[in-house]
């Protein structure tokens, strides 16, 4: 075992003023761009790069970031791309001082472990927000293998760690080949270029209700989704909860198919009316209220076109609008869904499209089950070597 401190150069960052921030300059790299195992940056901040303040402070390729504030213990490499940037406040860099004896990748999958990550969060001091400290940081003991070896867990790793970034990268590939057919079919719904017939959902809903109120976590029960399960354009069953329900529950609350879901309530409005067609599995499905159902008129309606139509950037505007807010939640209402306006184009080109999104959801779902293996093996991987 080696502490941390005595292997790396641990840094702080610096209170750069946001009222300086400019349109280019040095990019300051803050708590929120440090994710789990990488740098998210679609909104970048600048400072002004004459400036001497960020000198001490000018990251390089290959600094290994952890966030020292609310979600403490995220670690990341900073890649080339997001040069020249700075260190912000409650961000560490680390800087291996001699990589004949520790090296990055070990280091880097090492603090991206879940046994290190609880350890931060069980140093981090505070109730409402989790604060730690470099010099917690400093005096950690991690492990010291032998070089060699060090390299081979790395290898291991990062080979399982290559193919996890393929098969995300052939999803999202996936889902834009989804929204490039759309555009292709339907055009842009913001300017409606074919000049489809529109209408307010309201003309297009057959039947609308809230879920059920009760609550409840019954082993032998039956599923009631909740927002947790409600994603934009699909449902996870991977995990849901169960309650025992009474005759008159399951009448009313009992989902069917082509049922279509929309998240009513959140303490984050980007998560309110996100929505998701219902298809029925091998079991009675049944929701709770947060979530209200509606049912289209399938004369009109294909499910598969309106979800997504509903969670395109057309849609979630739309959404938007008919948020209200009250003690620090947003809401949608029925009538807020129904006020939304939809293009209405004939439904054959909306089943056409539909099956063309059921043939890539098919592709997708092999890529998924693989993906999920790799996560397994790696989450096993890292416990061995890591506890």
């Amino acid at each position: 075992m080696a502490r941390l401190g005595d292997l790396c150069d641990i840094l702080n960052g610096y209170a750069f003023k946001s009222e300086q921030y400019v349109g280019s300059g040095i990019r300051i790299i803050r708590i929120a761009n440090v994710q789990k195992g990488y740098i998210e940056d679609s909104t970048p901040v600048f400072y002004p790069i004459d400036n001497n303040e960020y000198k001490k402070y000018e990251l390089m390729e290959g600094d290994l970031l952890l966030s020292l504030t609310g979600n403490v213990g995220r670690v990341a490499l900073l890649q080339k791309e997001f040069l020249p940037a700075a260190l912000n406040q409650r961000v560490a860099c680390l800087r291996i001082k001699d990589e004949t004896i520790l090296s990055k990748s070990f280091l880097f999958n090492f603090l991206n472990s879940d046994y290190f990550e609880n350890k931060c969060i069980e140093s981090a001091k505070g109730v409402a927000q989790k604060n730690m400290s470099t010099e917690w940081l400093k005096e950690y003991d991690i492990p010291l293998l032998a070089i060699e070896k060090q390299e081979k867990i790395s290898k291991e790793l990062d080979q399982i760690s290559n193919l996890i970034f393929i098969r995300k990268q052939q999803l999202s590939k996936l889902d834009e080949l989804v929204k490039a057919r759309f555009v292709e079919l339907f055009g842009d719904p913001v300017v409606n270029p074919k000049s489809w017939e529109t209408a307010p959902l309201s003309a297009l809903i057959i039947n609308a209700n809230n879920g059920m109120a009760r609550r409840g976590k019954d082993v032998d029960g039956s599923i009631v989704l909740r927002l947790v399960e409600l994603q934009n354009g699909f449902i996870d069953y991977s995990a849901p909860n169960r309650i025992c329900l009474n005759e008159t529950e399951k009448k009313r609350y009992e989902l069917v198919d082509n049922d279509f879901l929309f998240a009513r309530v959140n303490g984050n409005p980007d998560y309110v009316g996100r929505c998701a067609v219902f298809k029925s599995i091998d079991e009675p499905v049944f929701h709770n209220d947060h979530i209200i159902r509606v049912h289209f008129d399938e004369a009109k309606i294909n499910g598969c076109f309106m979800s997504v139509l509903l969670n395109s950037d057309y849609g979630k505007s739309q959404m938007r609008e008919q948020i209200k807010t009250s003690a620090g939640q947003y809401t949608i209402s029925q009538d807020g869904i129904g006020a939304i306006i939809a293009i209405l184009p004939p439904l054959e080109l909306q089943n056409q499209f539909a099956a063309f999104v059921e043939q890539t959801d098919k592709s997708k779902s092999e890529i998924q089950k693989s993906l999920e293996k790799l996560e397994t093996l790696k989450k096993a991987l890292m416990q061995k070597y890591f506890g």
